[in-house]
């Protein structure tokens, strides 16, 4: 999953949705100097990760690929996914895109002592230039899978996939609904846990 797909699976608390975007920019393990929730949204992102890596609907997608796509795959497809997502929106979050990204914003810039500066740098970049609303558009894929392909050690053009992604979009998107489906109730769950054993300790 790519970043939009990560903030809403983290749920409705600010302090997990940040931890959710940092889990692509903080690696190693946690050791308590965030605070907990941003730590707890880092582990959240980390198992959502695992679970899509393993799940029959993503692995489906992987094979809709030419093989020679297949060692970029996962790039490729977090990024298509969150233009999925982004173009059913309504059907998975209450609040407007717009608005829920303004939030997600205006917060992670009252906690930005906790932001790397790689994590600081992307963020400005998307909100000033509107990233995570646009994905819709197929253009900004193609600018991301192209923005991607840069930072690789030996450069791929992976916009040229886009054709593909356009011709399997049907199969594309049932693989998707079905996986984020199950991403949607396995974070859940995984918040739900989480609460209930700090909510435990704390009684202790």
């Amino acid at each position: 999953m790519n970043y939009l797909a990560h903030l809403l699976l983290s749920g409705p608390e600010p302090d997990w949705r940040l931890g959710g975007l940092l889990g692509d920019f903080v690696k190693g393990p946690l050791k308590g100097e965030l605070p907990a929730d941003i730590e707890a949204g880092i582990r959240l992102h980390r198992r959502i990760d695992a679970l899509t890596d393993s799940h029959p609907a993503y692995r489906k997608s992987q094979a809709q690929l030419d093989p020679s796509w297949r060692r970029y795959a996962g790039i490729i497809l977090d990024i298509w996914f969150d233009h999925l997502l982004s173009r059913q929106w309504n059907e998975w979050h209450h609040q407007p895109l717009e608005d829920f990204c303004r939030d997600c914003w205006r917060h992670f810039h009252s906690r930005d002592r906790y932001i790397p500066p790689r994590a600081q740098a992307f963020m400005e970049r998307a909100e000033r230039f509107k990233l995570l609303q646009s994905y819709g558009d197929e253009q900004v894929v193609a600018q991301s899978l192209a923005r991607v392909s840069q930072r690789l050690s030996r450069p791929v053009p992976l916009q040229d996939a886009l054709p593909e992604l356009l011709a399997r979009r049907p199969v594309l998107e049932r693989n998707f609904t079905e996986l984020f489906g199950y991403l949607n109730r396995e974070a859940a769950g995984f918040r739900q846990s989480y609460s209930k054993h700090h909510s435990e300790q704390n009684k202790s």
